[in-house]
């Protein structure tokens, strides 16, 4: 237990990195860490790990900042074209719905012929509507 216990002090304690580790086993089998090799015995040299890495990223290539800044704009662009056009059902939808609502004789082009909707097809219209303003305008 000893030795597990000295084997990690030495491998966090960043003293030991400075230096070489060496590692031998005694006559009772006991396995040694020194920073020091024993005296007439052979002993190994233990490879330290090198000091940890910094948490910083490297610096981006210049390539990749103008590629980025391509998709930035590109992503952009879009995002106003959706919004544009969201802008335009939604006042088409604001304008459908208020004729729905404030005109009780809705007539509609069916297959060349001109027919009036029904209270029921109009109130089942005006609930769409509304869905469809709820859903996607603000």
């Amino acid at each position: 237990m000893r030795t597990i216990f000295f084997m990690v002090t030495l491998l966090i304690s960043p003293l030991c990195m400075a230096g070489q580790i060496y590692k031998w086993v005694d006559a009772q089998g006991i396995t040694h860490f020194d920073a020091q090799p024993p005296q007439g015995r052979e002993a190994t040299t233990v490879v330290t790990p090198s000091a940890p890495a910094s948490n910083q990223a490297p610096p981006p290539r210049s390539g990749a900042i103008g590629d980025q800044q391509a998709i930035d704009k590109k992503v952009k662009k879009q995002v106003n074209e959706q919004q544009a056009q969201l802008k335009v059902f939604c006042e088409q939808a604001r304008t459908n719905l208020a004729q729905l609502q404030n005109n009780p004789r809705i007539r509609e082009d069916v297959d060349g012929e001109m027919r009036r909707l029904t209270d029921q097809q109009r109130q089942e219209r005006i609930t769409e509507a509304q869905k469809q303003i709820a859903g996607n305008c603000r």
